[in-house]
């Protein structure tokens, strides 16, 4: 779409700029706005050659504390270059804000598909397993990355990921709260008093699952990931169970659940899992852990879901969707505090 007027800039700075920093740019510049990128705002640029590039950018306004970290975006994406984990080329970052009025960075065009819908409508039946074991695989592959090889055991903190995560997401949805919600307020409590003894650590995407992948634009394979934003050193686990709330989340949250899996040609939950566990030589979670799993990240998708919501009521949100995250706040977070009635109730 166009630029929004809010998050317009300085183009002929842009251009000036990638001439001194993208090898092989030819002027002149043109810019166009991604509709989604709920955080941070995103646009393709096209320079007179026909090349095009991606420029991710902090958004104007007051922001959260930690939060639209383009630079870590950068610096984990140009480490990853390195290795077999699909992700675009990083061309450029800066930090200047006379350039574009906030720091950003700019990376390679992937030119395929991005798949919104998790039940593949536009994919033959008989093609969309392969869908879901390249995301899959593309998660497994991250996971088995030498973090530290690759200059990144500073990323993050290892250990007590999911402790640090409740922590950081729980002041941020303090910080950008709207309403009181009860199942929100238990959660704050319980999450706590029953945290995983586990505490592996690997590089984390943060928010992997599927409209976050390029596919190309006829095969079964991912060409990017994209929007690293929250990577960090974290739980191999949480983030699994991330990608797997699909099949606990319904029809209208985008979700699997209330689709017949068989007749579209969809895995279910546990055959991913298993799928996953074998590619990264991990064993499968046991049925309590994996459903904390599953309640942490209903959490904090709500605690996500409150920030974004606040970023629209304040007008800094990128996404011209962003005010129906509201909608989601208290129905993710009574979904996670159904599941943990669950465990106690099976527990007894």
């Amino acid at each position: 779409m166009a630029v929004q007027e809010k998050h317009r800039f300085d183009e002929q700075a842009l251009a000036r700029f990638m001439a001194a920093n993208v090898e092989g740019f030819t002027p002149p510049l043109t810019v166009e706005q991604f509709r989604g990128g709920q955080s941070n705002p995103t646009y393709r640029l096209t320079d007179g050659a026909g090349r095009r590039y991606v420029l991710r950018r902090k958004p104007p306004g007051k922001l959260l504390p930690s939060a639209h970290a383009v630079d870590r975006e950068f610096r984990v994406i140009a480490a990853l270059n390195r290795t077999d984990v699909p992700t675009p080329r990083a061309y450029a970052l800066s930090e200047d804000v006379s350039v574009v009025g906030t720091p950003f960075y700019i990376m390679e065009y992937c030119d395929g598909r991005v798949l919104w819908d998790p039940t593949l409508p536009d994919v033959p039946r008989e093609g969309r397993l392969a869908i879901y074991r390249a995301k899959f695989e593309s998660l497994a592959r991250l996971h088995l990355v030498d973090y530290a090889a690759l200059g990144l055991a500073d990323f993050g903190r290892p250990g007590s990921y999911v402790a640090r995560q409740i922590s950081r997401w729980g002041k941020q949805y303090k910080a950008s709260e709207t309403e009181k919600i009860e199942s929100m307020d238990r959660l704050f409590e319980w999450l706590p008093a029953n945290l995983p003894a586990n505490d592996e650590t690997v590089l984390v995407h943060g928010d992997f699952r599927l409209d976050n992948m390029i596919f190309h634009p006829s095969e079964p394979r991912v060409l990017g990931i994209i929007d690293w934003e929250i990577s960090t050193l974290g739980d191999p686990l949480a983030e699994l169970a991330y990608l797997c709330m699909l099949w606990r989340t319904p029809k209208d949250w985008n979700g699997l659940l209330g689709h017949d899996l068989d007749e579209l040609g969809l895995p279910t939950e546990a055959e991913m899992v298993g799928y996953y566990s074998t590619l990264a030589g991990r064993a499968a979670p046991e049925p309590a852990l994996w459903e904390f799993y599953m309640a942490y990240n209903l959490f904090r998708v709500s605690c996500i879901r409150q920030g974004v919501y606040a970023r629209s009521l304040d007008g800094t949100a990128s996404n011209v969707r962003a005010a129906e995250s509201g909608k989601l706040v208290k129905p993710a977070a009574d979904l996670a505090w159904s599941i943990v009635a669950n465990m106690a109730g099976a527990s007894r």
